[in-house]
């Protein structure tokens, strides 16, 4: 027998992989886990609403628009028919962003077969509701177990094979502890696994899912005080003071705060905060350098999930009465037209805090104006 959080013992039983697994969305994150579920040796087909990308998968072994000049493996089967690419499939990897999951998942109920487990691989939380995507997946697909991936994953650097991690995360029923093997996440981990990617199991899912809708925020901050001129310093702050935030709001929906420290969290915290590379970091590079959104990303229309979560973030800590002072400046920068420099100035003049919880400790400091910044 193997409980989850306790020394591993062998497992119950050898798990069993997924014979077939259906990526729904051929975006840049979506095919780099096609890619993953073909290397594994699994039947794999990807759904994408684009014709274009479709036929260039099927013809080319190519994702041109999201993922140019990377070779997919061969068997990979694309297709814009939802219902197509979900036949015979036993499990599920839904990519697709969180503005749309509602849609997507009331276009997959009809098509999808009994009991299939589906494992989000997109991160946020609803605005409007506050829901986490699982939750929000979990009401229209309610004969379906919901699980998420997650972790430091550069969709380029997996689909290229270099070697990645990542967390896949069910909640895990009575009979999951008695037969740990035969769990939808350690079947998903035993279907992924490759000499290239390296999954890690979870039964935390809520916490998985919290880092991975407050990281992208967290990016943002980063990438605006690294534009604005700061230096390592001041990034490294932001991040340890983000993954507090992520703590903070794990603690709220019942996640557990050590579960932020791992792949999920502080793994893709640290990697988003790190690199250009995120969509959420250049964002916050471009606008801490003056320019203004319109005219980011060359004035393309691109879309950056952490200023899209950074609304329904801050809708959500005010409700529950939530300090994350990180996400709020990223708030009111991108959605109030706020000053970045001043913004972050406000937020280095809070009051002097003790940095463990228990520490019960407040100290007033003067206000600061704007840091001018020597190189």
């Amino acid at each position: 027998m193997t409980y989850l959080g306790t020394q591993a013992e062998d497992l119950s039983s050898p798990s069993l992989p997924f014979r077939k697994i259906c990526v729904v969305g051929a975006g840049s994150w979506g095919t780099a886990l096609a890619s993953v579920a073909r290397s594994a040796g699994r039947e794999t087909s990807i759904w994408g609403r684009d014709e274009a990308t479709v036929e260039a998968i099927n013809s080319r072994l190519e994702n041109p628009k999201y993922l140019p000049g990377i070779p997919l493996p061969e068997g990979i089967r694309a297709t814009t028919d939802i219902a197509e690419a979900l036949d015979g499939a036993e499990a599920v990897l839904l990519v697709t962003p969180s503005r749309t999951l509602r849609d997507i998942c009331l276009q997959m109920r009809p098509h999808l077969g009994k009991g299939v487990p589906i494992a989000l691989c997109a991160k946020g939380i609803e605005a409007g509701t506050g829901c986490l995507l699982s939750e929000v997946a979990s009401e229209i697909l309610t004969d379906h177990q919901i699980g998420a991936l997650s972790g430091p994953t550069f969709a380029s650097e997996t689909a290229r094979g270099h070697l990645t991690a990542a967390t896949i995360a069910f909640q895990f029923s009575y009979a999951d502890r008695l037969d740990t093997a035969s769990s939808p996440a350690a079947r998903f981990a035993v279907s992924l696994g490759s000499d290239f990617f390296r999954p890690y199991i979870s039964d935390d899912l809520v916490g998985v899912e919290v880092g991975g809708a407050i990281k992208n925020v967290i990016a943002i901050a980063c990438g605006m005080m690294t534009g604005a001129g700061y230096a390592e310093n001041t990034r490294a702050a932001l991040i340890v003071r983000g993954m507090d935030e992520m703590k903070t709001l794990a603690d709220v929906f019942g996640g557990r705060r050590e579960t932020v420290t791992g792949l999920a969290g502080a793994g893709d915290l640290t990697l988003t905060c790190s690199s250009q590379t995120s969509r959420n970091m250049s964002l916050g590079v471009q606008l801490g350098r003056g320019i203004p959104r319109e005219h980011c990303f060359d004035g393309k229309a691109v879309v950056v999930e952490g200023e899209v979560n950074s609304v329904s973030v801050m809708d959500l800590a005010r409700r529950m009465k939530l300090e994350m002072p990180i996400c709020e400046c990223v708030y009111r920068i991108l959605h109030q037209g706020a000053d970045v420099k001043e913004t972050f100035a406000e937020f280095w003049a809070r009051p002097i805090e003790g940095e463990r919880r228990g520490l019960s400790i407040s100290i007033d400091r003067p206000v600061a104006a704007a840091v001018e910044i020597t190189q």
